[in-house]
């Protein structure tokens, strides 16, 4: 199999896992458990095994556990718990964002570390161990490149700590039924709004980089014929001058 045809196979497993076991999945069993008379607590608890199946298959996929996948075991354990000894669906929603804000705070906090989040997940995704991945790793050492994704790593904390308050409005003002609806898919949304943000920035920024650098390339190629110039003045002003005294 090729890298393509691998790539293209993975990029739908992770699609169809997203769809069946984060979606879809939730949704239906817990329409279908209301429409069988089960409380609306009993149904969310219950809908909450297919995003930990989800998360189980990745494991045994990967053979590691990722900071993603330890808070959305972290959140459905904490919702499943606290529905059940208060008896309150609202309350196993709004914890159901607990993951969402714990993320948004672990983004901002790893500013103060060596590498924030978003770097490190970058490096992660292409792969620390390829050519790639130690290129990338190579670039830190520049300025600008410890901007860019630093300014990602406040714009994702920034976004998931607004998405997590959202999320209790949420809950708090509609039904439960479309409260879950919204707590399953807005992650996947705001998620695709910034990786797409993310790449159009980045391209911006690398413009911007050639552009600097090849204003600076010119420059440094002015200031070199300029020299020149002034060198072959000052050689021809040498010449007359040792003309005339020999005359």
């Amino acid at each position: 199999m090729t890298n393509g045809n691998q790539r293209d196979r993975n990029r739908f497993l992770n699609l169809a896992k997203i769809a069946v076991f984060d979606i879809a999945g939730p949704l239906v069993t817990y329409a279908l458990l209301r429409s069988a008379g089960q409380s609306a607590v009993t149904a969310l608890v219950l809908s909450g095994i297919f995003p930990a199946l989800g998360v189980a298959a990745g494991v045994i996929r990967h053979r590691r556990v990722d900071t993603i996948g330890v808070l959305v075991l972290a959140g459905i354990a904490v919702g499943t718990a606290v529905g059940l000894l208060s008896g309150d669906p609202r309350l196993v929603l709004v914890e159901g964002s607990v993951p969402t804000a714990v993320f948004g705070l672990l983004c901002l906090g790893s500013l103060w570390a060596h590498r924030p989040l978003i770097y490190r997940f970058a490096v992660e995704f292409i792969g620390a161990d390829t050519p790639k991945g130690r290129e990338f790793e190579a670039l830190w050492r520049y300025p600008g490149f410890r901007h860019v994704f630093r300014l990602f790593t406040v714009v994702w904390g920034v976004t998931y700590l607004a998405e997590a308050a959202a999320r209790v409005v949420i809950v708090e003002t509609t039904s439960t039924g479309t409260a879950l609806t919204v707590s399953k898919v807005m992650p996947y949304v705001v998620g695709a709004a910034l990786v797409a943000w993310m790449f159009a920035y980045g391209r911006h920024a690398r413009r911007q980089g050639e552009r600097l650098a090849a204003e600076a390339r010119a420059a440094e190629a002015q200031a070199a014929e300029a020299q020149a110039a002034e060198a072959q003045a000052a050689s021809t002003a040498m010449s007359t001058d040792l003309v005339r005294a020999a005359h």
